[in-house]
């Protein structure tokens, strides 16, 4: 599983870090950072808090499998 952000549509409102500051930070231009895309799957309840919290879509979570 790996998350996915569209720094296109990102408005930097920081939710995602706010749920999962692990993996997501709001760089210094306002736009999402994720620290590693290779999610683990024990984090997919936050991951998904994560994804539903985003204002923007921004985010998706996408299984490898």
């Amino acid at each position: 599983m790996r998350v996915v952000a569209d720094r296109d549509k990102c408005m930097g409102n920081g939710l995602c870090e706010a749920v999962h500051p692990a993996v997501f930070a709001v760089g210094d231009d306002g736009v999402v950072i994720v620290h590693d895309e290779n999610v683990r799957a024990e984090d997919r309840r936050l991951l998904e808090q994560a994804v539903a919290a985003c204002p923007a879509f921004a985010l998706r979570l996408v299984d490898d499998d």
